[in-house]
């Protein structure tokens, strides 16, 4: 098959969340059909993990080169300026479509989409996430194909119920409803709606009856991510992710807030190693002043962090889709204590590949119980391992897509 894949970010570095599963599908579908991309370039998707954004965009071109037939990049239109994004939201509460949709708009991407599909004659157009829909709502004698991330309707009433903010829960709960309202018209007229989980089909089948959607879940590349040959420090936690995402912003803060003074007053030797670019300026403070509390920014090479670590601990309860950052956890054999809502779709137990907490009290307690409980936890990162190897591998995932994308060409 000959695929136009169209992305709202550039699918490399593959380092985190969104990067990860977005790279990997690309990667992994290339092996199996020919794949030609045009991407959104994100400034702060590629300036943390380069010397600087125009070095960062060469490197990316020359990698996806590598694995795609025909390769473009244009600038994403929230980057032209510092009042880009507060001005999109404003007229975005008083046009056709909300800020989800908006926030991508620019005509240069829709005629290079029209232009190569009439050179290319694609199969199949596949948009990877609902914000660019718009660009193939003329596309005609095509296949068509669009990646849920989260379910973006959900994610967004579940952030305003949970903000103190009285105008931002109301700015969450209207861009919900309105996302929701073009979920419900956009998603049945694409051939297949590709979704993180079984839980995001079903949330989705619950208001978009006649669409079909399939299961494509979240992966980890289970040869970068292998158990550590040593034993971790003994008193090490971890959490990794991109700390300007409010999900990660939000769980950092409460590991900070409420997880950390109850825990070194039970265990005055603990270490919490907290790893990603964009950390809050609250966060880098506390890490100046608290011995053993370490904000680490962006770190190159995770293995070493990962090994040493005794628990991953995940107090996500925002948000929608799967964590990869459990999956990565989970690879690397580690004990993860996690809120339930860090594990939805992720198919694991309580007790077997993790340790559930929804509050202070129960991640002291959950962390205390990996600490002193060797066998407990040496249980749970086997079982973490062999639950990453088993569902999340990123090549089977990846060939599942591509099979799933020939599969629409006979039906």
């Amino acid at each position: 098959m000959k695929i136009l894949w169209l992305s709202h970010l550039v699918p490399y570095p593959p380092k985190a969340g969104v990067l990860l599963r977005s790279h990997h599908l690309v990667n992994e579908l290339a092996k199996h059909h020919e794949v030609h991309l045009i991407a959104f370039n994100q400034k702060t998707l590629i300036e943390p993990y380069f010397d600087s954004y125009e070095h960062g965009t060469r490197v990316a071109y020359d990698k996806m080169r590598e694995i795609c037939e025909r390769v473009h990049f244009i600038d994403c239109p929230m980057d032209k300026s510092s009042l880009s994004k507060p001005l999109c939201a404003l007229k975005s509460l008083f046009s056709k479509h909300p800020y989800n949709i908006n926030w991508l708009s620019d005509p240069a991407y829709g005629a290079m989409v029209k232009e190569w599909h009439q050179e290319e004659n694609y199969d199949l157009i596949h948009c990877d996430t609902i914000s660019l829909a718009p660009y193939v709502d003329d596309i005609e004698n095509c296949l068509l194909s669009l990646d849920h991330h989260n379910v973006e309707s959900h994610m967004l009433t579940r952030r305003a119920q949970l903000d103190s903010n009285l105008l931002k829960r109301f700015y969450f709960w209207q861009e919900g409803v309105r996302v929701k309202s073009y979920e419900q018209e956009v998603c049945p007229k694409f051939d297949t709606n590709l979704t993180c989980s079984e839980l995001d089909s079903v949330r989705f089948e619950e208001f978009c009856p006649n669409a079909s959607f399939t299961e494509v879940p979240n992966g980890v590349d289970i040869n970068a991510f292998t158990p550590a040959k040593q034993e971790p420090k003994p008193a090490s936690l971890i959490f990794i992710g991109t700390l300007d995402w409010y999900p990660n912003t939000r769980a950092v803060r409460y590991i900070a807030n409420e997880i950390w003074p109850k825990l070194k007053a039970q265990i005055p030797n603990i270490e919490v190693n907290i790893i990603g670019a964009g950390a809050p300026s609250d966060l880098i403070k506390l890490s100046e002043s608290e011995q053993n509390f370490n904000v680490l920014g962006f770190v190159d090479d995770l293995k070493p962090y990962f090994d040493n670590a005794t628990a991953y601990v995940c107090p996500i309860d925002d948000g929608g889709g799967t964590k990869l950052k459990l999956l990565d956890a989970f690879a690397s054999g580690k004990a993860v204590v996690a809120h339930q809502v860090a594990c939805e779709g992720l198919r694991v137990e309580d007790g077997k590949q993790v340790l559930i907490a929804n509050d202070p009290e129960t991640y002291v307690e959950q962390i205390k119980k990996v600490i002193n409980d060797k066998a407990l936890r040496q249980e749970l990162e086997i079982h973490a391992r062999a639950h990453a190897e088993n569902h999340f591998s990123f090549s089977s995932i990846g060939k599942q897509l591509a099979d799933h994308f020939m599969a629409l060409t006979k039906s």
